[in-house]
């Protein structure tokens, strides 16, 4: 059985880690996680995708250590888990399309490394989210460093990751990690309110906008400015602002889906 279970329906691709008893993350999850944004960022009639864990207990408690006992060498860890894991990672917090995680029970670890490439992430009220591998000797070695202290700063990543210790959904709301606290066992209705706001916006626009937001750490004002211009020159010049704009004049809801399918805003 693959450990991440797939289903699409209405616009909405739903990803299910199914790793039993806690949805570990092995490096099979990690690559069949990365093959499948690929894939799914390519398809016209999927437009949010939505990742979440099976059962209702855990989201992924984590690496499944058991992988490391056979990678102790120089370089087996890395060329064996860390850099496959690096790609599919990234190809998850690489995509255009809008992404969910909606947190439906602990989540540790590389399980954290996972939401933290999503760009909304719901959780559940009972939920701890935390990174202790510093406890094993290591630490988030898949992304889950530069991704966490991107999305909550610097200090409050080095507070999760040096001391291991695991937050509360609210003190995780609070610091800006995740972005919607549902209430026991509502998390995916939670997400699928979230889901529809987005299906009904342009999606042309939002790769163009995700792409600006994920390059500014990286890039200095300049070059972040002339990437921006040169997205919004796409925007402004496809078949979404026309309809953006005509809806708007006409006062009426505007269906960017429509021209997005018949290509004309490609």
């Amino acid at each position: 059985m693959s450990p991440l279970g797939c289903d699409v329906a209405d616009g909405i691709a739903v990803l299910t880690i199914d790793n039993p008893p806690v949805n570990a993350v092995t490096v099979a999850l990690a690559r069949t996680l990365g093959d499948a944004a690929t894939e799914l960022d390519a398809r016209d009639d999927v437009g949010v995708v939505i990742i979440t864990g099976a059962g209702d207990r855990v989201f992924s408690a984590g690496s499944d250590i058991a992988e490391f006992s056979g990678m102790l060498g120089p370089g087996e860890a890395v060329e064996r888990k860390l850099r496959p894991q690096m790609i599919a990672f990234a190809a998850l917090a690489g995509m255009r399309t809008p992404t969910i995680a909606v947190l439906n029970g602990l989540c540790l670890g590389g399980g954290l490394e996972i939401a933290a490439c999503c760009d909304l992430i719901v959780a559940e009220d009972h939920v701890l989210v935390g990174s202790p591998e510093i406890k094993l000797g290591v630490f988030p070695s898949s992304g889950g460093t530069f991704r966490l202290a991107r999305r909550i700063g610097p200090g409050r990543a080095k507070e999760m990751q040096l001391l291991g210790e695991p937050v509360t959904a609210e003190t995780a709301l609070q610091w800006g990690l995740i972005n919607r606290i549902a209430p026991r066992g509502q998390g995916m209705r939670v997400a699928r309110e979230l889901a529809a706001v987005l299906l009904a916006r342009p999606p042309r626009a939002l790769g163009l906008c995700k792409s600006v937001i994920n390059a500014t750490p990286d890039l200095d004002e300049a070059a972040l400015t002339a990437r921006s211009l040169d997205a919004s020159e796409q925007a402004f010049t496809s078949a979404e602002c026309v309809e953006g704009v005509r809806a708007f004049f006409a006062k009426q809801v505007p269906d960017f889906r429509a021209t997005s399918s018949s290509g004309a805003g490609s």
